[in-house]
This record gives C-alpha cells, sequence and structure tokens, in this order.
C-alpha cells in the first residue's frame, strides 16, 4: 500500500475510534484534512470522513442491536412481562425484515409511571447511534404541540409535511405521539396514508418508518384486569395479552376525548399491537429505585430503595396494591435519600 494511503487509514481509524468523541470539532476538521492533503484524493473519500462525524442515514448511524433492546428491557423495564415480550418480539422481526410492507405502528397504554416513555426511548438507543436525541427520531406531545382544538386543519397539514419530509429525509424514521389520550380527536387520522399498505406514495416509501403512540387511555381497564388477577391470588405473570387486548383496543376506540376516537388508525387495523403496561406493585418501585443508582454509578442500596418504595402513594383503599404513579417520581425522591 503507498505510504500516503497508509496515513490516511491510520488517522482514519484514530478519528473513528471510541477515543474520537473526546476530539473538538476543530481538532476532527483539522484531522480530516491532514488525512485527505497526505493522500492527495477528494471527493468520495472526503464524503466518506464527513458522513462519519455528521449524523447521516447511513448504517453507520442507523443500525439495529437486537441485543442491546433484549438486555436493556430485562434490566431496566420491571414488571412488564406483556410489554417486554411484544416491544422485543416487533421491533426485532421488524428491524430484521429487508422489505416491510407497512410501517411498525405500537400503542402503548398505561398509567402514568409504568415504562411507556422508557420503552420508547429503549427503541431508539437500540436503533440510532444518538438515541433520542437522533435527528431522525421526531417527538411529539400532544398539550404543546398541537395546543389548540381550532387550529386542528393546521396542525394536520403541518404533520403530513413534517412525516412526508422525514421519511423523505430518511425512510428509518421513528416518529413517537405523546398524550395520545389529550389529542384532538381527528387530528392523527390525517397520516393514515402514511401507516398503510402502500409501496410509495408520490415516490416516497413509509414501510421502513416506525410510529409509537403513548397513552394513558385504557388505563382503568389494565388496571382492573390486575386488580382481579390480583384478588383470585393468581400472579401478575398470568395475565396475557389475550386478556386486555380486546377491551384495550375498544376502550381507547370509544374514549371521545382522545385523540383515538373513532380512528380509522383502528378501524382499518393499522396498529400492529395494542400494548398493555401493568400498574407497578411495591417490589417494582423498588427495583426501579436500585436501577436508578446503579445508572448514577453508585452502589444499590436495598434500604435506601425501601425507603423510595414505602414513600409513594398506592391504591386501592384499603388494601394498597398498586404505585400510583409507577416509577415516575422514583429519581426525585432518590435524591433526598442520598
Amino acid at each position: 500500500m503507498h505510504p500516503r494511503k497508509k496515513h490516511v487509514l491510520l488517522i482514519l481509524l484514530l478519528l473513528l475510534s471510541s477515543k474520537a468523541e473526546e476530539l473538538d470539532p476543530v481538532s476532527i476538521t483539522i484531522a480530516v484534512g491532514m488525512a485527505v492533503g497526505a493522500a492527495g484524493v477528494t471527493g468520495i473519500l472526503s464524503s466518506s470522513i464527513f458522513y462519519y462525524f455528521k449524523e447521516s442515514c447511513r448504517p453507520v448511524w442507523i443500525s439495529f442491536n437486537s441485543t442491546r433492546l433484549e438486555t436493556d428491557l430485562d434490566n431496566k423495564l420491571f414488571g412488564q412481562h406483556i410489554a417486554s415480550r411484544i416491544i422485543f418480539k416487533a421491533v426485532n422481526g421488524f428491524m430484521n425484515n429487508r422489505n416491510p410492507k407497512k410501517p411498525l405502528v405500537l400503542s402503548l397504554h398505561g398509567w402514568t409511571g409504568t415504562g411507556k416513555n422508557l420503552v420508547s426511548q429503549l427503541i431508539a438507543e437500540s436503533v440510532y447511534s444518538k438515541g433520542m436525541k437522533s435527528d431522525f427520531v421526531h417527538l411529539f406531545t400532544s398539550t404543546f404541540h398541537f395546543p389548540h382544538r381550532h387550529m386542528i386543519d393546521t396542525y394536520k397539514y403541518q404533520l403530513q409535511q413534517w412525516v412526508r419530509g422525514s421519511v423523505t429525509n430518511c425512510e428509518r424514521s421513528l416518529f413517537i405521539f405523546d398524550e395520545m389520550d389529550k389529542m384532538h380527536p381527528g387530528l392523527i387520522d390525517s397520516i393514515k396514508q402514511y401507516l398503510e399498505y402502500y409501496d410509495n406514495l408520490d415516490g416516497v416509501s413509509y414501510g421502513k418508518s416506525i410510529f409509537i403512540f403513548l397513552s394513558n387511555a385504557g388505563g382503568d381497564d389494565i388496571t382492573k384486569t390486575a386488580l382481579e388477577f390480583w384478588k383470585a391470588g393468581k400472579g401478575r405473570e398470568e395475565i396475557t395479552l389475550k386478556d386486555l387486548e380486546k377491551t384495550l383496543s375498544l376502550s381507547v376506540f370509544n374514549d371521545q376525548n382522545g385523540g383515538f376516537f373513532h380512528t380509522s388508525l383502528i378501524d382499518k387495523n393499522l396498529v400492529d399491537f395494542f400494548v398493555p403496561f401493568l400498574p407497578l406493585e411495591y417490589e417494582h418501585v423498588v427495583q426501579c429505585a436500585m436501577a436508578e443508582m446503579k445508572a448514577r454509578n453508585l452502589r444499590p442500596n436495598r434500604d435506601v430503595a425501601d425507603k423510595v418504595a414505602r414513600d409513594m402513594n398506592y391504591f386501592p383503599k384499603p388494601e394498597p396494591v398498586f404505585s400510583s404513579t409507577g416509577c415516575k417520581t422514583v429519581k426525585h425522591k432518590l435524591n433526598f435519600y442520598i
């Protein structure tokens, strides 16, 4: 190999190593310039180097890690045996399908603090190098992005343009819609055509994108089922998707105040999975506290975790079984005890 080409490869290996993140943009620019100049090459090489440091819709930035998703679901999501199994199988199967016929559409349901947002984050981190910070991950919060009912027609147009533009830019786009139970009815139907079984629409293919909807809707039905199992002396692990899915989809479809009210997304069976998140019990809150300590590089302390869990409110009365806020306030309460 020509000495100049060896020089280029050595510099590139340095830049693309794990320590490259420690370099500031000026250093990277100088190093890349030295590499290109030393080899006397431009064009393709320059472009390739650029895309290693500027996020792009390429495998170096977007590459599904099934092992990471499975491990994260096992170690970070607690008390959700149904959701964990469905999420892994759905995402793993979809991402390993080279030619999916439609986008993957997941609808996550359950009370606050049960892990819906966490799961969205874990999916993003298993697909995109930059996780939730990726330019190809798009998060919409109903009360923030679509607050005014009288502007629904404007929102519909803007949402269509955003989705179309994003997928045109990168077919591996992830769209997360939070607070679907607070979205104005009819708005989400504006993107129905993008979730259909079409090879492409006006030259744009949506089949490799993922749409995730998060909602508290259906939480009452999920909790009712979990409580019935508990009163019958059955373990929560005995609850299956079959026990919840039909009731859940009907409940969401008929919720007059929610974004899925009589939506064609449900009517046309465009939602691939309705994923129930069960209410969390005391032991799950303890696990959340232990995991948070570990995430902070602290030695997990069961005594501290118990104090955090005991500080939570539980329901129903007179036999409090489930945490009212799940694990949502664990991080803040942990600050007090450590």
